[in-house]
Formats: C-alpha cells, sequence, structure tokens
C-alpha cells in the first residue's frame, strides 16, 4: 500500500487555478482504482492520498496529475505494510488474514 503525500509549492491562487483539473483527474484514478482515499490536509498545505496498487500504476498516474504536471505540489511516495487494522478495513492488510 502507498500513501502519497503533496505538499503545495506555489501560491493558494494557483493551486486553485488547478484544482478543477486536479478534481477530474482524481475522479479518473478513483474509477480506474487506484485510490482508496484522498482528502486535504488541515491546514490547506497539500493533500494525501492512499492506494493499494502496484508502484508502476501509481507512478503513472501520479505523472498525469495536473498538479504533478504543472509543479503546483511535490509528491512523496512512502510504502506502507498494514499488519494490523479495525474491523471493516480488513481488505487494507498487507496480507489478508494475518494481523500481528
Amino acid at each position: 500500500m502507498y500513501v502519497v503525500s503533496l505538499t503545495y509549492k506555489v501560491a493558494q491562487d494557483i493551486v486553485d487555478y488547478h484544482l478543477d483539473a486536479h478534481v477530474a483527474w482524481l475522479k479518473d484514478a478513483f474509477d480506474d482504482g487506484v485510490f482508496l482515499a484522498a482528502g486535504r490536509k488541515v491546514p490547506r498545505t497539500g493533500g494525501l492520498l492512499l492506494s493499494k496498487t502496484d508502484r508502476e500504476t501509481l507512478d503513472a498516474s501520479l505523472a498525469k496529475d495536473p498538479f504533478y504536471i504543472n509543479g503546483v505540489a511535490e509528491f512523496e511516495v512512502i510504502e506502507f505494510a498494514a499488519n494490523r487494522v479495525a474491523p471493516g478495513f480488513e481488505n487494507l492488510l498487507d496480507e489478508p488474514g494475518l494481523q500481528n
């Protein structure tokens, strides 16, 4: 699983200028099954994405994000192996059926 941290590199008005295109890209990526969750940081300095796809698919999708293409945000991809989850979130386990 991957956590992607986006940190804005530009002024908020530039972020807002590209926001509609970024949201459209997110919708397509969710429709394609790339992401499980997405949201903004509080305070609004960027966002977080959660993905359980493979790294190649994730990287290919991120490369299409208007925030990436236009240099709006810095992207940090962190690999995360979930070995404990709350009831109902077993699909997030790195190895289903195993909780350490």
